[in-house]
Formats: structure tokens, C-alpha cells, sequence
């Protein structure tokens, strides 16, 4: 493949992806268990159809079309960062653990602090819309953002190797699931089966509130990483190289590790877990414009929002009327194709 041909893939890409994800956002408005005509549904989103179906576009639909959007976005550009930090092509935004500790954090707050251990209800589906959002994201989102810094910590007492990072990480995260488990052994069923509902992948329960946060976080993130593009690009030659060229490889690889996972905090603490978005994107747009930073960082942000947003549009249309936990399609649809890339790829080892 010649250069002037690269050139092109690193322009067209792009084009290609921002076009697919305009057409899969209007996709995903207009499609739903509410029967709705496209007629209907367009006349909605004018403001000029019945105020029930209006209600259905702005205030159910259209939060979590964003929230797609946003969360997609903001994982699969996590993932790349990490994966270049760390140099290992497995990494994802939960290598160091952020995923385990928000799910501990929120079930502290639906079976603890909620009342869990006594009772929250007859039904558990009511318990977590009952909780207080905010309270249960929060306490996810501190706990998350805490087992980060714990991990960072214990790496810079020893050195900020990207082996040392993802053992630390592995270990914290076991941490956190022991906690976990032994906090859902004393809850009682509801509470049980609360927390167990909350952790799954649900853009249902976004907000606009919720999306205007992620939205600030995943945008200023978006924003350092691509500044610092040509530092990521340095770090791919290796440590030595990047010193010779004057990036500060620790300070990267820190900045580069907390703001991922700082986005990665936010989005579970508000979604629950949304897996191999950060791991299938990264390498579809490695595989197809290679690693330059400057090209594969908007690749990668509108390709996590492609996805998403797709297998959102999935998990609603094939529910039966009820919309399908966004994690679980993510996973069957993400593992499959994962394994094909693994199994048909040139590398080695």
C-alpha cells in the first residue's frame, strides 16, 4: 500500500465513521417498543405531535441516544490510551480495577446505605429506580477514582512500569470483587437483586444531567489526549525513544492512566459496566490506519460511539418490548468478533 494511499484511509475513515454515526443516531432516536412511525417520530423531535409521544423522544429516547453516544465514545478512547501507556494490547478501562470498585461502591450504597440489609421493597427492579441516582453514582464514582489512585500510588513505591501497573491493577480489582461478594452474602434478596440490576450495562437510566457530565469529562479528556498525540506516538518506540525526543514518560503515562480512567470512573458510576468497547475499537482503527495518535483518536472516539450506539439500537429491538442490558450485547457481539481478530491476526505471541 503506498503512502498517498494511506493518506487517504487516515482522511476517508474518519469521513466515514462521523457520516455512519449520524445515520445510526437518527436510527437509534426513531427506533423503539412505542410502535411509533418514523412520520411520528420526526414530528416529535419538531415539537409539533401528541405530547405523549413527544415525552417519549425528549425524555426517554433522546437522553439515552446521547448517553450512547457519549459513553461509547469516551470507553473506546480510555481503552486506546491505556493500551498505548501500558503496551499491552489487552488493556481496556478496567485493567486497573476502576470497573470492580464502582460496582462495590454502588452496592455499598444500594445495600448498605439504602437500607439493603433490611429490606428495599418487594421488587428489585423499583429498588434501583427508588435509589437516589446520584448518590449511588457518586459513591461508585469516589470509589473508582480511589482504587486509581491507590493503584498509581503503590506503583510509583516501587517504579511506574506498565507491568507493574497492570499487576497492581489485577490485584486492587480482586480487592474490590472479594468486597463485593462478601457485601452481597449479608444482603438481603431484593438488595441482592438490586445491586446485581444496577451493575448491569443500562443507558436507560441516563439523564441529561448525567450526559451533560459526561459530556464535559469525555470532551476536556478527548481534548488532552489529542494535544498530547505526538508524546503518545513517541511513547510507541519505547521508553529510551521517547526520552530522546523530551517526553517526560512517567508524567505521560500518569496523565495518560488518569484521565482514562477518570472517564471510565464516570461513565460506570452512571451506566453500570459496558464491556470490550474499549477494546474492539482500539484495534479495529489500529488495524486499519495504524497507531499514529492524530488519526486513530478521533477514529477511535466516533468508532466507540458507532458501536454503541448499535448495539443499543439491538438490545431494544430484540427485548420484546423491554430494552436488553447494553453490556450483554456489547459481550456477545464484542467476544466473537475479538476472538476472530485474535485468531486471524499476521502477529505473533
Amino acid at each position: 500500500m503506498t503512502r498517498t494511499t494511506n493518506k487517504r484511509i487516515n482522511w476517508i475513515l474518519p469521513a466515514v465513521l462521523a457520516v455512519s454515526v449520524v445515520l445510526a443516531f437518527f436510527i437509534s432516536l426513531f427506533v423503539g417498543s412505542s410502535k411509533m412511525s418514523l412520520a411520528d417520530s420526526i414530528a416529535a423531535l419538531a415539537h409539533r405531535s401528541t405530547p405523549a409521544y413527544e415525552r417519549i423522544i425528549w425524555n426517554i429516547r433522546l437522553p439515552r441516544v446521547l448517553a450512547a453516544l457519549i459513553a461509547g465514545a469516551g470507553l473506546a478512547v480510555a481503552g486506546l490510551i491505556m493500551q498505548t501507556c501500558l503496551g499491552n494490547v489487552m488493556a481496556s478501562p478496567s485493567t486497573l480495577g476502576v470497573s470492580n470498585a464502582a460496582v462495590f461502591g454502588a452496592n455499598l450504597s444500594l445495600i448498605a446505605l439504602s437500607g439493603g440489609f433490611l429490606t428495599l421493597g418487594t421488587n428489585a427492579t423499583d429498588a434501583v429506580r427508588q435509589a437516589d441516582p446520584f448518590a449511588v453514582s457518586a459513591i461508585a464514582f469516589i470509589f473508582a477514582i480511589a482504587s486509581v489512585l491507590l493503584v498509581l500510588a503503590l506503583c510509583r513505591l516501587r517504579s511506574f512500569s506498565p507491568n507493574t501497573v497492570i499487576l497492581a491493577g489485577v490485584a486492587i480489582g480482586a480487592i474490590w470483587t472479594a468486597a463485593t461478594t462478601i457485601l452481597q452474602y449479608h444482603a438481603t434478596d431484593v438488595g441482592l437483586s438490586a445491586a446485581v440490576i444496577w451493575s448491569f450495562g443500562d443507558l436507560g437510566r441516563a439523564t441529561y444531567t448525567q450526559d451533560y457530565i459526561m459530556l464535559a469529562v469525555v470532551g476536556a479528556c478527548s481534548i488532552v489526549f489529542f494535544a498530547l498525540s505526538w508524546r503518545f506516538n513517541a511513547l510507541l518506540g519505547g521508553d529510551e525513544a521517547a526520552h530522546a525526543v523530551g517526553v517526560n514518560v512517567r508524567l505521560l503515562r500518569l496523565v495518560g492512566l488518569l484521565l482514562s480512567s477518570l472517564i471510565t470512573a464516570v461513565c460506570v458510576s452512571f451506566l453500570g459496566i459496558i464491556g470490550f468497547v474499549g477494546i474492539i475499537c482500539p484495534h479495529i482503527v489500529k488495524r486499519i490506519v495504524g497507531s499514529n495518535h492524530c488519526i486513530s483518536i478521533p477514529s477511535t472516539l466516533l468508532l466507540g460511539c458507532l458501536l454503541l450506539l448499535v448495539t443499543d439500537t439491538v438490545s431494544r429491538s430484540v427485548g420484546g418490548g423491554t430494552a436488553l442490558p447494553v453490556g450483554a450485547i456489547t459481550s456477545l457481539l464484542g467476544a466473537p468478533f475479538f476472538l476472530a481478530m485474535l485468531f486471524t491476526a499476521k502477529e505473533r505471541g
